[in-house]
């Protein structure tokens, strides 16, 4: 019997895990699978083990694993791989296919793009974006993002797209701000390149709210996973030949 179990990265703020858990939510209720779990790798509850054993113990005898992230950084590529393998030593009879992140696609740049134009509405030319990621020591999320920005420079057709990271990379959130809002001639939209809402979030629309006392235009979009097209995105990923409702 088949099983999709969706792993996402957790936080402590109860908000972050409500908004989660009613994604998968409804991504549940859109795929017509028996046994459709969600779980998380840390910080909140169900883990990834306990998901994957709720799977087995319902008569699954194969687990498509679903992970709720972004881009390929460590957790994709060591930490859940980890995990799993640990799970087929003591289940070696369940099939396990594991899907790819997210990745850049023009999907989700454009609903990047959806998101800014409904905080901002129009956007005009000397407007400025600032992109902030989660972070990664892997040289590959900064190629990522290199791309991300430049899609979302040429779907707007404004000159300035920046990025910054909330840990691990350069340049952190605060030096992308000074620097995005020094000689701000328009808006500065900062636009959180992450799913859910969490402390990283929170983080971002404290320094936000704090420069908007300083006088400076500067607005905040929300977490991605407000876009339909996201959960649209998690459910090819889950399954190809299932029925989904729309």
């Amino acid at each position: 019997m088949k099983a999709i179990l969706y792993i996402g990265h957790g936080t402590r703020l109860k908000k972050g895990s409500v908004e989660a858990k009613a994604f998968i939510k409804r991504i549940i209720e859109r795929i017509d699978v028996p046994i459709q779990e969600m779980s998380f790798l840390e910080l909140t509850e169900p883990s990834m083990e306990e998901g994957f054993e709720r799977c087995v113990l319902m008569g699954a005898s194969e687990i498509t694993v679903v992970p709720l992230f972004l881009l390929a950084a460590g957790h994709i590529k060591q930490d859940i791989p980890l995990a799993l393998a640990g799970l087929q030593t003591k289940f070696p009879e369940i099939q396990v296919t594991v899907m790819d992140p997210f990745g850049v696609q023009g999907r989700i740049l454009d609903a990047v793009v959806d998101l800014i134009r409904d905080t901002a509405g129009a956007v005009a030319s000397e407007d400025r974006v600032l992109l902030v990621g989660r972070g990664s020591s892997d040289p590959g999320i900064l190629t990522d993002f290199s791309k991300i920005a430049e899609g979302i420079r040429n779907r707007l057709g404004i000159k300035m797209v920046s990025v910054c990271y909330l840990a691990a990379a350069e340049p952190r959130l605060l030096e992308g701000l000074e620097a995005i809002t020094a000689d701000a001639e328009g808006r500065v939209i900062v636009v959180p390149y992450l799913l859910f809402s969490g402390l990283l979030l929170a983080e971002v629309n404290l320094e936000v709210r704090r420069r908007r006392k300083q006088g400076l235009e500067i607005l905040l979009t929300g977490a991605l996973s407000s876009h339909r097209a996201i959960e649209n995105i998690v459910i090819e990923k889950a399954c190809e030949e299932v029925i989904v409702s729309s």
